[in-house]
């Protein structure tokens, strides 16, 4: 081990390099790769510390031909607030593809995994051709304002409507959104069923284990973004919804049929299409009906995003 140089990346670093246009991008190439085989990226493994509600996912991924494999670490510890602390964290360890060794620690807190995230729906909002200038937004969480922020790089966005379990919470997401998107008027919702009247872009952003939209809330020609359901049992989405989708986009049909909105519709699997694929041959679709994308978050959306901040510190 001597000699061995591991570069620390912390979070003040990471969120000075992030230009989220470019972001986005990158996310768009990430998932063409995953859908053309050109990565190896295993499913996630999953960890459960019941006395503390918490969940701890690793994600891993190596396109070939690169110079790196990434390991990615990111945790839910729904009692941090109690304790002063932030309700995510996390980690990602990029390392060499040559001979193992560990390149970089990005000390990220979670915020990589985050960003990825949010970018990956908006990128599909961008590829759908989306123009809608009001988003509706299911949770109260960084995620949601994260996805208003990145949906606003793509989207000429000048209304949000929001929802949260808790209306103290929502107010407060609402605050921070009104700074962050200062030309955006923003609505509290009292369901999440309003949230779908008023709007025909929605994203789900919830570690919701039960339905919180059904195919009657749904109006034609809306789009759904899902990124909450990202293990076992978790759903955001009546299953009725999927099934009745014009267009099924997944981010990997293995990943999303185990963890994601499709563990609910399984029968949807053979017709539902990756969006990398989809990205690079659309598909004809009647686009006055809905479409749903279900998000499930790849290790390859890690690697990538590690590579891009590695890169540019």
């Amino acid at each position: 081990m001597m000699g061995l140089r591991v570069r620390i990346i912390d979070l003040n670093q990471i969120r000075s390099v992030l230009v989220y246009p470019e972001i986005i991008s990158r996310m768009r190439d990430a998932l063409i790769a995953q859908s053309w085989g050109d990565c190896e990226t295993p499913m996630p493994m999953h960890l459960d510390i019941a006395a503390e509600r918490a969940e701890i996912h690793m994600k891993s991924s190596y396109r070939r031909g690169g110079k790196y494999f990434a390991l990615k670490i990111a945790s839910t510890f729904p009692g941090n607030p109690t304790r002063g602390l932030s309700t995510g964290n996390g980690m990602m360890l990029l390392s060499s593809a040559q001979t193992g060794e560990p390149v970089a620690f990005l000390a990220d807190g979670g915020h990589l995994t985050d960003v990825r995230t949010a970018a990956a729906s908006a990128m599909v909002a961008r590829e759908l051709g989306r123009k809608d200038d009001v988003i509706g937004i299911l949770g109260t969480g960084i995620q949601a304002r994260l996805q208003a922020q990145m949906h606003a790089e793509v989207l000429g966005l000048c209304g949000i409507w929001l929802w949260g379990r808790t209306r103290e919470r929502a107010l407060e997401c609402r605050r921070d959104l009104e700074t962050l998107l200062p030309g955006c008027e923003v609505r509290v919702a009292g369901s999440p069923s309003e949230v779908a009247l008023h709007s025909r872009l929605i994203v789900t952003a919830t570690a919701s284990r039960s339905p919180l939209l059904f195919v009657d809330d749904i109006e034609p020609g809306t789009h759904i973004s899902a990124v909450g359901s990202d293990s076992q049992g978790k759903q955001e989405l009546h299953a009725e919804i999927l099934r009745q989708a014009a267009l099924l986009l997944v981010d990997s049909r293995s990943q999303c049929e185990k963890l994601g909105e499709l563990q609910h519709a399984r029968s949807e699997r053979e017709r539902a299409a990756e969006i990398g694929r989809f990205c690079e041959a659309p598909r004809d679709w009647a686009t006055a009906g809905i479409s749903v994308a279900d998000f499930t978050g790849l290790g390859v959306e890690d690697l990538y995003i590690a590579e891009y901040c590695y890169e540019r510190v």
